[in-house]
Formats: structure tokens, sequence, C-alpha cells
């Protein structure tokens, strides 16, 4: 086999291929906000040609609470369920809320059991909350993934007082700014997708 050849036909491949991101919605608080924030940001990805979105909702997951190195089968079967959503992403976007000045006790939970799920890939931030925005939040969750060998992105797209901005339909009241810090953030959430997929592709990332 020519091997001088077979890695630029897997490059090629690779980046024409639409990127797969995951969103995770990090709250399953009763009454929670989270799903307008994620409907408005979903409707705003499917605008970009290059990704192919899927909602991961923490709320829907029935992860074990209590962390074991050897979880039994029951535990196991709950881990699975889960983690080829996460495997196939080339990138995600974590939609969190700010609770007491950090992130959701769920979204810590889905994070740490997984490792190999998240190595290599980039993370983006969409926040909500008071008169913060969540960004509190989203600085904790960066050092979080960077334990993961996982990169954050800079831009991020936040929501202060964000109940405020939107009306009864999830439809945001002035759409302009936040539809611009939605693009800017994916188009950079892109450049890191496709560079860190092809970079495995020529070496395999270990950690």
């Amino acid at each position: 086999m020519d091997l001088t050849t077979s890695a630029p036909a897997s490059t090629a491949a690779l980046a024409s291929a639409p990127l797969k991101v995951a969103v995770i919605l990090g709250s399953n608080r009763e009454g929670r906000f989270g799903p307008v924030v994620a409907d408005w940001f979903l409707s705003r990805a499917a605008r970009h040609p290059d990704i192919e979105t899927e909602l991961i909702d923490v709320g829907e997951l029935d992860l074990p609470i209590a962390l074991s190195f050897r979880p039994g089968p029951t535990e196991q079967a709950q881990l699975a369920r889960v983690m080829p959503r996460l495997a196939e992403a080339d990138a995600f976007v974590v939609l969190t809320p700010e609770y007491n000045h950090s992130f959701p006790a769920p979204l810590k939970n889905l994070i740490d059991w997984y490792r190999d799920e998240w190595q290599a890939k980039p993370v983006a931030f969409v926040s909500y909350g008071g008169i913060s925005g969540g960004l509190r939040a989203v600085e904790q969750l960066r050092q979080v993934f960077a334990e993961l060998h996982a990169v954050s992105v800079r831009d991020t797209v936040s929501f202060h007082n964000a109940g405020a901005h939107f009306d009864d339909e999830g439809r945001h009241k002035d759409p302009a700014a936040p539809d611009a810090a939605a693009k800017a953030m994916l188009d950079q959430l892109v450049w890191w997708a496709h560079a860190l997929r092809e970079a495995k592709v020529r070496r395999p990332y270990s950690a």
C-alpha cells in the first residue's frame, strides 16, 4: 500500500464530511429555562452549512449518580446508551445556567462519567442566568474540559437576565446581537473541529 497517498485521501474525505456537533443541555431543574435557549441555539446552528447537531439533554439521561471505577451491569447499560453519542461527536456545545456561581451537578455527572469521548475535541458554551449571564459557570467549565484534554473556544453566547429577552413563543426580542454572537462562536468551533479531526487522522491523540 502506498501510504503517501492514503492519508491525504482520508483527510480530503473528512474535510468534506459534515461535522457532528453534540449540543448538551446541562440543566434538569424543574421549570428550567434551558429548553428555550436550546431551541433558539439549534435554530441558529441549522443555518450553518458545515454541521449536523444532536441535542443531548441531561434531564432525559438516566446516568448513575455514584461514580464508580467498576460500575455494575445496570450502570454499564446506562452509560453505554450515552457513550456512542459523545464518541461520534466532532465537537460539543454546552448550554448551561449558573447555579450558585457554578454549573449544575447533572452536567458535572455527565462529564465525569466519560473520558476518551471528550479528548482532542472543541467545546463551545452558551450560558444564561441573571446579571452574570452564566459566565461564571462557563469559566469553571473551561477548567474542567481542559483537564479532559478538550479545547474550549474563546467566544461564547451568554444571556443576562435571560427570561426578559424571549417572548412567550421562545423568540428573542432583539436577535441581531445574539445571532451575531452565535455565528462567531460557531465559526470558531467549526475551525477547531476541522483542524482537530484532520490532525487525529494524521496522528492519533494520546493522553
